[in-house]
C-alpha cells in the first residue's frame, strides 16, 4: 500500500507524471471543464472535500512555483483568498481572468474537483523542480 498523503489513485498518479511547468487545477463543485482535460472528481457534498483540504493534501506530493487564480476572487472570495495566501505564503500569484482560467484548463494536466461549493474556489498550480 502507497505510504503517502495522497491515496486517491488518479490524483498520485497525475502528480507523479508532472513535469517542470505542468498545471494541475483544483477547484469548486460548478468549474466547467472541457472535454479533453481529465477530471478528477472527489466531490461527495457540498463542502467534502473542502478547496483547501485538497490544496493541502496535494502540497504534501507537489512541488509548486507558481499559482494563478481568478481575478475575481479579490472581491467574490476573500477569505479564500486569504486562506491560500496563508498556505503559500512565498509562492508568486498570477491573477487572470476567470473566463481565461476556464479556457486555460484545457492546458492542465488534470481538473481536481471538489465539494467546495464557495465561488471562485479555483486554482492552478504550476509545477515546480525539486533540485
Amino acid at each position: 500500500m502507497k505510504k503517502g498523503t495522497v491515496i486517491n489513485s488518479d490524483l498520485s498518479r497525475v502528480i507523479s507524471q508532472m513535469g517542470h511547468f505542468d498545471r494541475l487545477s483544483i477547484g469548486d463543485a460548478g468549474m466547467p471543464v472541457p472535454m479533453g482535460t481529465e477530471k478528477i472528481d472527489l466531490a461527495v457534498q457540498n463542502g467534502i472535500p473542502s478547496f483547501m483540504q485538497v490544496l493541502n493534501n496535494v502540497l504534501a506530493e507537489l512541488e509548486v512555483q507558481r499559482i494563478y487564480l481568478a481575478e475575481e476572487i479579490k472581491t467574490e472570495n476573500p477569505a479564500m483568498l486569504k486562506q491560500i495566501q496563508k498556505r503559500l505564503p512565498e509562492t508568486p500569484i498570477t491573477f487572470i481572468p476567470h473566463r481565461e482560467m476556464k479556457q486555460d484548463l484545457a492546458k492542465c494536466r488534470a481538473f481536481v474537483r471538489t465539494g467546495e461549493m464557495t465561488p471562485y474556489a479555483n486554482i492552478q498550480l504550476e509545477s515546480g523542480v525539486t533540485f
